[in-house]
């Protein structure tokens, strides 16, 4: 008897019969050295209906898989059980475009989320933003000689114009920062990682040409070389299906900044929780919960920043700073449009924030003066067979100020 499983199942005579066999089938690029080690199943153990449907879940949640299904073959004797897999494509060339009001960027480089087939990370890019190069090398691997431990190394140069909010104009700088990073990552349980990283850059600040001939304040340049270090917790309660999502995860991490220049430190929490809840006829409704708060110097270098790319869409680009934050983005996904390979999403969204001035109390996240209330629609052109191949297109307006609006391009859903 061959019964083809989905997502969920219950067959409670399954607990009398033992696992003879467990296989995989539509492996291509993908090692069994990777997947294997993410099942809990094991031939020769009684069969768990719940324990199969999660170890398929959790393949298919992969960047590496895109879809699939279980076969079961019940003998005399026992179970004969195949996970029948369908890979997504992960290597593919990055040729990504965004764009704010003030500022259009675009990427070229390449990207790999299944790199060796070993499900490691592979990005090298160059960036054009701010009409200024930047470049990235991002190398992760999650697991060493199938262990608990992994790691990440990352090279980043990020040049970018940032305007700085003085208390009587605002500034542009052409700012620089090279960085150099090495982390170690831990998996606590299967959906549960710690990650402890360490990072050597330097930031460089110089006034932008427009400047030039006017008396403005701040520093016409500033150097300071720093280390970072952080800690990062990760809970990943999500369930994927295609491009949709369900369930919820929590991103939290602490970074502490040493000045080596003045000696000084600065503290930065950050949490990110999104949820995802599949609904009747094509529906996904998504959330995110983002909550920042950092030492609160009386500085224009605050880190939090109010950007249309970043949490609130149609607000413009990088328009203000903060030492605290809270952002909730609210959307409903209606798929208009699915097949086999290719899908479309229209979009309603909600975006909202508050940021506590460099200096001020937190009482300000509450005042109404500072809250940014933008809402709008988009469209999402989905590529089911490639890993979060996604173009996005959003337009969204200020409840308050209908005439401050504006559109928001790029790649991957935004958030």
């Amino acid at each position: 008897m061959v019964l083809i499983v989905g997502l969920s199942f219950c067959l409670p005579a399954w607990s009398q019969l033992p696992v003879n066999n467990l296989q995989i089938d539509g492996l291509k690029k993908t090692k069994w050295s990777f997947i294997g080690r993410l099942i809990d199943s094991q031939i020769g153990s009684l069969a768990d209906s719940t324990q199969l449907a999660n170890d398929l879940q959790r393949l298919k949640n992969l960047p590496a898989i895109a879809d699939g299904k279980l076969q079961i073959d019940t003998t005399g004797a026992g179970l004969n059980v195949t996970l029948q897999l369908k890979e997504a494509l992960t290597f593919f060339p990055i040729i990504n475009f965004g764009g704010v009001r003030g500022n259009f960027w675009y990427q070229l480089g390449f990207n790999d989320d299944n790199w060796r087939g070993l499900g490691q990370k592979l990005t090298v890019f160059y960036q054009n933003n701010d009409r200024r190069d930047n470049f990235n090398l991002y190398y992760k691997i999650p697991s060493f000689r199938r262990s608990k431990w992994g790691g990440s190394l990352s090279f980043t140069k990020w040049a970018s114009v940032e305007p700085l909010f003085f208390s009587d104009a605002t500034v542009f700088y052409n700012f620089d920062n090279l960085s150099l990073g090495l982390s170690t990552i831990y998996q606590l349980k299967r959906n549960r990682t710690l990650e402890f990283g360490l990072t050597t850059f330097v930031e460089d600040y110089n006034k932008h040409e427009r400047h030039e001939g006017e008396t403005t304040p701040g520093p016409e340049s500033l150097r300071q070389p720093k280390l970072l270090g952080k800690l990062v917790f990760v809970e990943n309660r999500l369930r994927y299906h295609l491009f949709y999502l369900d369930g919820f995860d929590n991103n939290a991490s602490f970074q502490t900044v040493h000045n080596l220049q003045d000696n000084s430190w600065f503290h930065i929490f950050l949490n990110d929780t999104r949820y995802f809840k599949r609904l009747p006829f094509r529906g996904n409704l998504a959330a995110r919960l983002r909550i920042g708060l950092a030492t609160n110097n009386n500085s224009p270098f605050a880190p939090f920043v109010l950007d249309s790319y970043i949490n609130i869409r149609g607000s413009g680009n990088r328009i203000e700073r903060g030492t605290a934050a809270l952002i909730l983005n609210l959307e409903y996904r209606q798929t208009v449009l699915e097949s086999s390979q290719f899908g479309i999403q229209l979009v309603a969204f909600s975006d909202a924030g508050t940021w506590r001035k460099p200096g001020g109390t937190l009482q300000e996240l509450w005042k109404g003066k500072n809250l940014q209330h933008f809402v709008g629609g988009g469209i999402r052109l989905i590529y089911n067979k490639a890993y979060n191949a996604i173009l996005r297109l959003d337009y969204g307006h200020d409840v308050r100020q209908p005439s401050r609006r504006g559109v928001v391009v790029g790649l991957g859903q935004y958030f």
